[in-house]
């Protein structure tokens, strides 16, 4: 009867995703997360809601990779550095984002993509727009993953540029010690306010998608005119059906939805092309007529409701557990 009961629940289980949001919880915290996407979230909603109906689904472990990652070709990745404000600049992949904000006294960068990545989109990239990359004075890592930290031993070796992260994935780094680790530097703290020149970016302590995300706010300018843009640090659910880790993150992004809300920041960029719409609003930027809307300026209830979605995604996995 218990082998009988097992081979249930193990059917059962792996049944369980189309099966979760028939829940009353799950499905309110879902239509709450569709109606927050609404036409601007889209990709964000399908890809962390439908993380979240997976996430109570029994699933075998991954194998552990072995040996190093091989290198992708560099047509499946590049992309040429934008201006998109007065001071920022996009020198990410077509997929994975570096941001590059400009001072009157040097360069903060905001998330250094990969180890194979960072010489071509960021060390080539920044001169074709008239910037030394060896003013890059610090580079804010959103969380300590290849994707985003790969880059930043580099810099850090070849520009003395200081890395910024939170103590929480310092320490992940640590553990699992890559050849890409840069040495710790600077460990964020939550409300820091990071000076460069003229420029001060402010970094929140937002743990969930690791328990050292940051996400940042960051001052930006177009043809003189002040906006806010806002970096919401980690996204996806990567760590299965982990209460705790949920926990963690849905009380994150309400603490930073909050924050977006009370700043007024008006400007979504992700570290992700996919979830702020990089991939259409950067290309608009290329036709963009002088004193026509910016694509990026979408307004401070959008950004909200981004924050909202991955909210909402979060509670609709907690509840599914």
């Amino acid at each position: 009867m218990r082998r009988l009961a097992t081979a249930t629940v193990l059917a059962l289980g792996f049944a369980t995703v189309p099966l979760l949001s028939q829940l009353p919880d799950v499905q309110r915290h879902l239509d709450a997360a569709r109606e927050a996407a609404g036409n601007d979230h889209l990709l964000l909603f399908d890809r962390i809601c439908a993380e979240a109906e997976r996430i109570a689904a029994p699933r075998p472990p991954r194998t552990a990779r072995r040996g190093p990652r091989p290198t992708p070709p560099r047509e499946s990745w590049y992309a040429e550095p934008v201006q998109v404000f007065d001071n920022l600049y996009y020198v990410g992949m077509t997929d994975y984002s570096a941001w590059a904000v400009t001072t009157s006294d040097g360069i903060i960068l905001i998330d250094a993509i990969f180890d194979y990545s960072v010489e071509d989109e960021v060390i080539d990239g920044l001169p074709t727009m008239g910037f030394d990359p060896a003013d890059i004075k610090y580079v804010v890592v959103s969380h300590a993953h290849l994707d985003h930290a790969g880059g930043a031993k580099l810099l850090q070796e070849r520009f003395g540029s200081q890395v910024v992260m939170g103590a929480a994935d310092w320490d992940l780094l640590d553990e699992r010690n890559p050849a890409w680790k840069p040495k710790r530097d600077i460990v964020a703290t939550d409300g820091q306010r990071l000076s460069l020149g003229d420029t001060t970016v402010t970094l929140y302590l937002t743990p969930g998608h690791t328990e050292g995300t940051i996400s940042t706010l960051v001052p930006v300018r177009d043809d003189g005119r002040s906006h806010l843009a806002a970096a919401w640090g980690g996204t996806a659910f990567n760590f299965g059906p982990d209460r705790e880790r949920l926990q963690m993150y849905t009380d994150s992004a309400e603490r930073f939805r909050n924050i977006v809300e009370e700043t007024g920041a008006d400007v979504l960029i992700a570290n992700h092309t996919n979830f702020d719409g990089s991939k259409t609003k950067i290309p608009a930027l290329a036709t963009r007529q002088p004193g026509g809307p910016h694509p990026y300026v979408v307004g401070t209830d959008t950004v909200a409701r981004y924050v909202t979605v991955a909210h909402e995604c979060a509670q609709a996995a907690l509840a599914g557990l």
